[in-house]
């Protein structure tokens, strides 16, 4: 190139860039906040839906660390996730732009930045009810919490006190628990529903929600979604166990996770009126997952009532495992993984619209 075209080009630039028709090559403020996460961590809390592996290591059957459990995740391989691949967790981080895996906090090998960025502590079969977690061999709530305090101290030791108090309070918490309350104890024991009528008992798991919150909350917590209970009587072991001869949703339970959420909204509403800046959402899975259970064909899926595991009657955790007959020849049709869990493609769709409706709004 020779100087009379170098000089024509620098000029032509200079033209163009002065009259807006070109932008400057440095980055601008947009481009960098593109590839900024949106929030510091992510940490979650809860029972299987939001369990990546925190029971392979416990004395329990409610476990998914054998095939077929894994087979469609990124490695091949089970992990501990109730699903084929990747559950809602994992792909919340992945939108929030922290990681693309939320790693267990127990039983795995995590790095300083594995832990600085966020961790789950929830574990398959517990729930709000003491009770649950007992009968299940899970990690109750209560002890969630007590990992999460020994998880802040180890925090702290990698970034100093002033930095981790900053991390805490610039993280998301995620809680997700209630449907295994209703499956297990509540409506499997005739001692503990006669015990209970629905009203108190949603009173009885709603107590335990709003505690659980509270404890966070004093614990550095600022920015709070805690996830309604699903249309739990349309999954398809409950409408195997009580949903009749012709298997429909079991609308008792359905009608218990309805007056619990009704509640939950207003618990969610006072603890935000008694705390100075905490967002607290409630997240609402009900009526979004209903209607892909109840209509299928709208979502990309062909089948709705029944698992992908096995005779997709019944089959979940140890039930779904290498010995079971068959599993589905499409998973991509299947709402449901196996009787209790839906398909990495229906979580994905289900963080799609929750992400949107709800969990943006921890990011400020």
């Amino acid at each position: 190139m020779n100087l009379l075209t170098a000089s024509f080009i620098f000029f032509l630039l200079l033209f163009a860039m002065q009259h807006g028709m070109v932008k400057t090559l440095s980055l601008d403020q947009n481009a960098k906040n593109a590839t900024k996460p949106k929030l510091a961590a992510l940490l979650a809390f809860g029972d299987s839906i939001f369990d990546p592996g925190n029971n392979n290591d416990l004395q329990t059957m409610t476990k998914s660390d054998f095939l077929p459990y894994g087979m469609d995740f990124v490695t091949h391989r089970p992990t501990g996730r109730f699903c084929n691949g990747k559950i809602p967790t994992d792909f919340i981080a992945s939108k929030l732009g922290i990681k693309e895996l939320l790693p267990a906090y127990l039983g795995t090998d995590l790095t300083n930045q594995d832990l600085i960025t966020g961790v789950s502590f929830a574990s398959g079969g517990t729930g709000f009810d003491p009770i649950t977690s007992q009968l299940a061999a899970s990690i109750p709530m209560t002890r969630q919490l007590e990992l999460f305090k020994e998880y802040r101290e180890k925090v702290k030791g990698i970034l100093g006190e002033k930095r981790a108090t900053e991390l805490f309070s610039e993280s998301a918490y995620l809680i997700v628990a209630g449907s295994d309350d209703l499956a297990s104890p509540y409506f499997s024991s005739p001692l503990w529903s006669n015990h209970y009528d629905f009203s108190s008992y949603a009173d009885l798991i709603l107590h335990s929600a709003s505690g659980f919150i509270q404890e966070l909350i004093q614990r550095g917590a600022r920015k709070i979604g805690i996830v309604g209970i699903p249309p739990i009587g349309c999954v398809p072991s409950q409408r195997t166990l009580q949903g009749g001869f012709d298997r429909g949703c079991a609308s008792n339970q359905n009608e218990v996770a309805q007056i619990y959420n009704a509640r939950l909204v207003k618990e969610v509403e006072k603890i935000k009126n008694s705390h100075q800046n905490i967002t607290l959402v409630y997240i609402d899975t009900f009526g979004f997952l209903l209607d892909m259970i109840e209509q299928p064909t709208k979502y990309g899926f062909e089948v709705s009532y029944k698992g992908c595991c096995g005779t997709g009657l019944l089959e979940a955790s140890f039930l779904c495992n290498p010995m079971t007959l068959r599993v589905c020849a499409d998973v991509s049709g299947y709402v449901f993984w196996d009787s209790f869990h839906p398909t990495e493609k229906a979580y994905s769709m289900l963080v799609d619209y929750l992400y949107e409706n709800y969990i943006q709004y921890l990011v400020s």
